[in-house]
Formats: structure tokens, C-alpha cells, sequence
């Protein structure tokens, strides 16, 4: 939100106690604190492991931690100490309206820092535990990474080319995406406590949020009975839809149903394809992908990305660049959208939180928290 509105964030009064580290939970806290939360995050010692995930740093910390970190402040626990342990659990029952944590099953109970003990003092806080296989279950006890996921969750069985080794996704979408279900999950219970002012436990995992990005390939699959396999840059089920090279690179076409496809033929100076047998209906040409995948190919490869780029939108074919990633921060829409912004006190600039509210996007605050400052501000 503009600095010069006199508009509260949503969740302006509330106080997060994220007891976690790495992505899912940091990521999780950094939502809502991007939404007006104060989030104190708690650190042992040494930090989040995030903290050293480099390089490349950025101002003291590694750019993973740096992004995932802002609008919140740090605080130290030493979980070895009762001493201080007692302190951030009295802190919590004082303060909290929510605790996020991703702990390994069992330490946060040994601690009495578990939703059950601290619920039961103070039944209106809202709890989320974030685990990596869910509880309950032959693995509920096992941790977890993104990329352990993306395997056991079947994603890496249906990312990739055709015939080649299993690829993740180029960055943590599950983890990220756990930090989203999460966040939906405690905006959910604070809602519902508004009406009955009692807390609620929320779980998420990351191997439930991994099957929660297969649904289709699982439907497909029970309906089918056959197993899904790896279509590149393209769909199961549409045709065309992917990558093509041009003469100097990459460009996505998405004609989307039969109609587009006919403008696609049309442009590409091919109008009989449309009323090919093979290609006239999309599970025809979902059939016959290869020849008509190997058909677009061959006049792309004839024109530079941009000549297509400009050509396809006058011809209303949905179609995209591949960009890299300076230049999809870079490009004209990113602009002109605000996504970038800049960070207080700070050289650092960092992607915003991808939505607006009432047209405004939540600014960022405060600085990534330094450790071993329980409460440091950043410079305005």
C-alpha cells in the first residue's frame, strides 16, 4: 500500500510467530506480514540454514534468505536452553495470534512449543503446522525437501522431455506453494475466529501440496487408466501448446481450441490444416502430435522470435517470448505493473507480493531482519 494512505493492511494488530526456516515456513510468514502482520521470526543461534544458501549474497545474507525474509524481525532462541525456551513460550502465549512452524515431527512437542500444549492455555491462537509428508502415515516422520517432493509427488514424472532423465521445476514451487496453502489456511481460521473465538490447528505438507498440483494428471489418469508422461513444454491434452524455436529463439503458441488453431494455420500460410483429418478437432491433433508439432516447426524456424511474436498477436494466437530472467523483470508489462520494489534502508530491491488491493501493491516495510536483533527495525 502507498506510504501516503491512510489505509490499515489487512492484518494490521496481528502478531505470526514463525518458528521455521528455509522456504515453505519463511515463505508462509513473509505473506502475511507482507499483508500488515508483525512477524517475528525465530531463529536458533547460527540462523535459518537459508541464511548461508549461497552465493549469490546480498547485504550479509544469501538472496534466497534476503527475498524470503522482509517485513519482519528476528529473534534468537536457543532450543537447547530451557531457560530461553520457557521465555519464547511465555512470549507466544503473551503475544501470538499465530504460530507457523516446520520443525522435524517431535521437537516442537519435547518443547512444549506443539499446538496441543499451547492451545490448551491459550485455546483462541491459531497454529500451523507445516511437515513435509503429513501426519499420519508410514513417512509422516521422515523430513523433507522441494525436490524430494517434486519425485515422490509424481511432478518429476511428468516435467521434462519425452524419453530423457526426470527434471524439477527450476525453483521451489512446492515449498512456495505450501507457504500459500498455509497462508490461505491461517487467514481461514482467523476469519472463523472472528465468529467463535477459538484458534484452529492448520496442517499442510509438502507432499499433500505436490498432489495438490497433480489433480489433473491424477483424473487423467483414473479416468484413462494409463499413466501420464512428460510432453516438454507442451500439454497432455492441448495441441499445439509449447515451445517452438525461431530463427534467434524460443516462443510459446497456445491455440487453445479449434478456432485458434484455424488462425495459426492461416498465419503460418498452412489454411488446409485446419481441415485435415488429423488436425481438425483437438483430440486429433492431441493423436497426431508429433506430425503437426514437426509441420509449426518448420515455419517458425523460417522468421525471428519477434516477427512471430508481433504476427500471432495481430492474429489474436495466444503466445509469449521465453524470457530469461532479466528480461522478464526487465520487459515493458513487468514495469509498467510496479512488481519490483525497493527495500528500505537498503540497495536490495525485491519482488513485490503479486496481487493489489484496491490497486495498491502491499509495499515492503522493513528490511530482511540481521540476526541476533529481536527487535530491529529497519531505516526508514
Amino acid at each position: 500500500m502507498s506510504g501516503s494512505s491512510n489505509r490499515h493492511l489487512p492484518l494490521d494488530g496481528h502478531t505470526v510467530f514463525e518458528i521455521g526456516q528455509n522456504v515453505a515456513a519463511p515463505f508462509a510468514g513473509q505473506i502475511l506480514a507482507d499483508l500488515g502482520a508483525e512477524v517475528i521470526k525465530i531463529e536458533k543461534p547460527r540462523g535459518d540454514d537459508a541464511r548461508h544458501w549461497g552465493p549469490p549474497d546480498w547485504e550479509g545474507a544469501s538472496a534466497m534468505f534476503q527475498t524470503l525474509n522482509r517485513n519482519k524481525t528476528s529473534q534468537v532462541c536457543d532450543f537447547r536452553d530451557a531457560a530461553q525456551v520457557a521465555r519464547l513460550r511465555d512470549q507466544i502465549l503473551r503475544d501470538a495470534d499465530v504460530v507457523i512452524q516446520n520443525f522435524r515431527p517431535g521437537v516442537l512437542e519435547s518443547l512444549g512449543l506443539d499446538a496441543g500444549t499451547l492451545q490448551a492455555r491459550k485455546p483462541e491462537l491459531v497454529y500451523c503446522d507445516m511437515g513435509a509428508f503429513g501426519r499420519g502415515g508410514p513417512l509422516s516422520g521422515l523430513p523433507g525437501y522441494d525436490p524430494l517432493m517434486q519425485a515422490y509427488g509424481g511432478l518429476m514424472s511428468v516435467t521434462g522431455e519425452p524419453g530423457q532423465a526426470p527434471v524439477r521445476t527450476g525453483y521451489s514451487v512446492i515449498d512456495c506453494a505450501t507457504g500459500m496453502w498455509a497462508a490461505i489456511g491461517i487467514l481461514s481460521a482467523l476469519l472463523q475466529r472472528r465468529q467463535d473465538r477459538k484458534g484452529t490447528r492448520v496442517e499442510v505438507s509438502l507432499f499433500e501440496t505436490a498432489l495438490g498440483w497433480m489433480q489433473v494428471a491424477g483424473a487423467q489418469h483414473l479416468a484413462s487408466g494409463e499413466i501420464p508422461g512428460r510432453h516438454g513444454s507442451g500439454a497432455a491434452t492441448i495441441v499445439p501448446y509449447g515451445a517452438y524455436l525461431a530463427s534467434d529463439g524460443h516462443l510459446v503458441i497456445a491455440a487453445g481450441n479449434d478456432a485458434l488453431f484455424g488462425k495459426l494455420s492461416a498465419l503460418l500460410g498452412h489454411p488446409e490444416w485446419a481441415d485435415d483429418p488429423r488436425f481438425r478437432s483437438n483430440p486429433a491433433r492431441v493423436v497426431h502430435r508429433k506430425e503437426i508439432d514437426r509441420l509449426i516447426q518448420a515455419e517458425v524456424a523460417l522468421q525471428t522470435r519477434d516477427h512471430w511474436i508481433m504476427a500471432l498477436r495481430d492474429a489474436q494466437v495466444p503466445c509469449a517470448p521465453v524470457q530469461d530472467t532479466a528480461e522478464a523483470f526487465g520487459c515493458e508489462q513487468a514495469r509498467a505493473l510496479g512488481v519490483l520494489q525497493d527495500v528500505p534502508g537498503s540497495a536490495m530491491k525485491f519482488m513485490g507480493l503479486p496481487l493489489r488491493l484496491d490497486g495498491r501493491r502491499p509495499e515492503i516495510r522493513k528490511a530482511p531482519p540481521a540476526l541476533n536483533t529481536p527487535k530491529q527495525e529497519a531505516t526508514a
